[in-house]
């Protein structure tokens, strides 16, 4: 890997038109004629906005490369008002990606996606890869019924206390008791962000900047799926990606190891980063490690 030293990579914002509305890009580094593609980010939810993600702009930094931001239609500064729920469709998102790219020149590129970000990577690599040279598919599950699964397994571990509390929030629809706010803090420090509230900036103005949309696909909560998401199950397309990929993920992670490797197992070739110790934001506590493996994976593929 060719790293760089004490250089801060330039950075750029605007709008884009789409769908009728405005999507919001943050662009680190230029495109420069040194063997190396962009690397667009894809932040989770759908609905949790860029932010939490922005720690990856250090590898504009130390290894020259653009690195692309962008919020999906729905959340954050691509926040519209609120629509009908037929609106909302994995179609929205993958036109999304590819209207971005146009938008900005980018005809090659590689892509890393968070969570959701991960899941909408698995569409676009089974309908239209064009252009794609890598894929990262950081803590991403292939079926959400596993996720569901693994997520009441470590529910389990938490006191019995934070446990009834979960269990009445999901009858009563009321995240909002003291009991529950405590329950979920605890649950977010083992296994999302690796720390209680207050949160850093990059993680709160993700969840201040959180879209409706994440209600209408996935639902409540992390521990139920009410939403269009709740039937997702990619093992068999999977098996068709020609895409080099590179699974990324933690031991702690709400993506449980079990979850990603059903994943990692049907992608032809997938490789495999896990990460002891971390959580589903694995960046907050192994971000060297994150930065180094991701620009590794995509220097053997440009």
């Amino acid at each position: 890997m060719k790293g760089r030293e004490n250089n801060m990579a330039t950075m750029r914002e605007g709008y884009i038109d789409y769908a009728g509305f405005k999507t919001y890009y943050k662009i680190f580094g230029e495109q420069k004629d040194n063997g190396k593609l962009p690397l667009i980010m894809l932040h989770g939810g759908p609905g949790a906005c860029h932010n939490y993600l922005l720690p990856y702009k250090e590898i504009a930094d130390r290894y020259d490369r653009q690195v692309v931001f962008y919020d999906q239609i729905g959340c954050g500064k691509s926040s519209i008002p609120p629509q009908d729920d037929d609106f909302w469709n994995y179609d929205l998102w993958i036109n999304e990606f590819y209207t971005v790219r146009e938008a900005l020149g980018i005809k090659e590129c590689h892509t890393f996606g968070n969570s959701w970000g991960g899941m909408l990577e698995m569409l676009l690599a089974t309908t239209n890869d064009e252009g794609i040279h890598s894929m990262v598919l950081n803590s991403s599950p292939a079926r959400v019924q596993t996720w569901l699964d693994e997520a009441n397994r470590l529910i389990k571990y938490l006191p019995e206390h934070m446990q009834k509390a979960i269990a009445e929030a999901e009858a009563t629809g009321n995240y909002e008791t003291p009991e529950a706010i405590e329950a979920s803090n605890e649950y977010y420090k083992r296994h999302v962000f690796g720390m209680y509230p207050p949160y850093p900036d990059f993680i709160q103005d993700t969840m201040d900047g959180m879209g409706d949309c994440y209600l209408v696909m996935q639902g409540a909560s992390e521990f139920v799926c009410t939403g269009k998401m709740r039937d997702w199950d990619m093992r068999e397309k999977l098996k068709t990606i020609k895409v080099p990929c590179m699974a990324l993920s933690g031991t702690a992670d709400e993506a449980t190891p079990y979850t990603v490797k059903e994943g990692v197992d049907c992608i032809p070739g997938c490789e495999w980063v896990l990460i002891p110790n971390a959580v589903h934001e694995t960046h907050v506590q192994a971000p060297d490690e994150c930065f180094a493996a991701v620009e590794d994976f995509m220097e053997r593929h440009e």
